[in-house]
């Protein structure tokens, strides 16, 4: 069974930063999509940023030159470095991973202030 865990959400300042990090159990190859999505209260989830096995990266636009993520291939942890936070980005964060079928944590909750 594959599980989802994140960590790292919460409340931060305009300007500020947060790191989200998510581990995946019961998901044990390599070459998996692993990312992250975001949905603002009364929005659509949308796609952040995503990394595949070998490292490539797709990011929104708008989080393009402040937002980063990462991966840990041997710990089966993704990483979501985001700075420069703006209360846009105030969203439920979820972990997505895609082993052929799509994977979802249970989500976090980013608030910037202004």
């Amino acid at each position: 069974q594959v599980q989802l865990v994140e960590s790292g959400g919460g409340l931060v300042q305009s300007g500020g930063s947060l790191r989200l990090s998510c581990a995946a159990s019961g998901a044990t190859g390599r070459g998996y999509v692993m990312g992250w999505f975001r949905q603002p209260a009364g929005k659509q989830r949308e796609m952040v940023a995503i990394i595949n096995s070998g490292g490539s990266t797709t990011y929104l636009d708008s989080v393009k030159g402040r937002f980063a993520i990462s991966r840990d291939n041997a710990k089966n942890t993704v990483y979501l470095q985001m700075n420069s936070l703006k209360p846009e980005d105030t969203a439920v964060y979820y972990c997505y991973l895609n082993t052929g079928r799509d994977y979802w944590g249970q989500g976090t909750q980013v608030t910037v202030s202004s």
